[in-house]
């Protein structure tokens, strides 16, 4: 039984998706499709230059993102579990904010903030607003990360002689390693996938992977459409797959330094 809803929830839309892209009809009620063409794939490939390039715009903005999501995640996750101050319940507040506003909203108030700061229609304005919406992903993930290493080995640490650093970098950041790379690729396929809050600050100017597919989605353009999820489905994969791998080894690798 589970195994059926997970292939008619999983599985098969992906099936489905496939086959729109070598379809230039499927009409309803036909099972199958009635005339095949390589026209999106054609297309798609025609646009080669153009598409690498917005491609490549779109990883570099992404990795930005997830690697400033990731050191600032990691500084507010250490603030809000060690340590006791004034204003904490402010600030943990804030970080899930973005959660519970409507995007909508979100949006246009980050907009009306970057026209008077002069960021709106640039990538840094994208990047930075990227950053806002990936933020509170990566400090839930520290958060729990944290709490889950504690501060008890960088203390015993710093009594045997090491400074605060030492005692970060060398004993508690390799036990973080695992959920950093998963905050890094949760930040990375956020950002990655903003089509609205890239389409408002950017004004159309700044143009990423989501800018370029979301019309073809709204438009009756399927097989184009499903030619570009599919691309994006790939890269959204292959980020948690690549990362996941590397958590898995470093993890393996930890257990066995330490066991030895």
């Amino acid at each position: 039984m589970v195994l059926s809803c997970f292939v008619f929830t999983i599985i098969l839309p992906v099936v489905v998706m496939l086959l729109w892209t070598v379809t230039e009809r499927w009409a309803w009620p036909d099972l199958f499709p009635q005339v095949f063409s390589m026209r999106a794939l054609a297309g798609i490939f025609q646009k080669g230059g153009t598409l690498t390039r917005i491609f490549l715009s779109s990883i570099m903005i992404s990795s930005v993102v997830a690697v400033l999501s990731v050191i600032i995640g990691t500084l507010t996750a250490r603030a809000l579990v060690l340590y006791e101050f004034r204003g904490k319940g402010l600030i943990h507040f804030l970080t899930v904010l973005p959660f519970m506003v409507p995007a909508t909203v979100f949006a246009m108030g980050i907009q009306i903030t970057f026209i008077k700061m002069g960021l709106n229609n640039t990538v840094m304005g994208v990047a930075v607003s990227h950053l806002i919406c990936s933020l509170p992903y990566a400090v839930r993930l520290m958060m729990d990360g944290t709490a889950a290493v504690g501060d008890r080995l960088e203390e015993q640490a710093r009594v045997l002689g090491a400074s605060a650093v030492q005692a970060f970098v060398r004993v508690t950041l390799p036990l973080l390693v695992p959920v950093l790379l998963s905050a890094f690729s949760m930040s990375y396929i956020v950002s990655f996938s903003q089509y609205f809050l890239t389409l408002l600050i950017g004004g159309g100017q700044v143009k990423t992977f989501t800018v370029v597919m979301v019309p073809y989605l709204l438009s009756g353009e399927r097989n184009i459409a499903c030619a570009y999820s599919v691309i994006f489905l790939g890269v959204t994969l292959a980020v948690f797959g690549i990362f996941e791998k590397i958590a898995d080894r470093w993890s393996r690798n930890l257990d066995t330094e330490f066991y030895t």
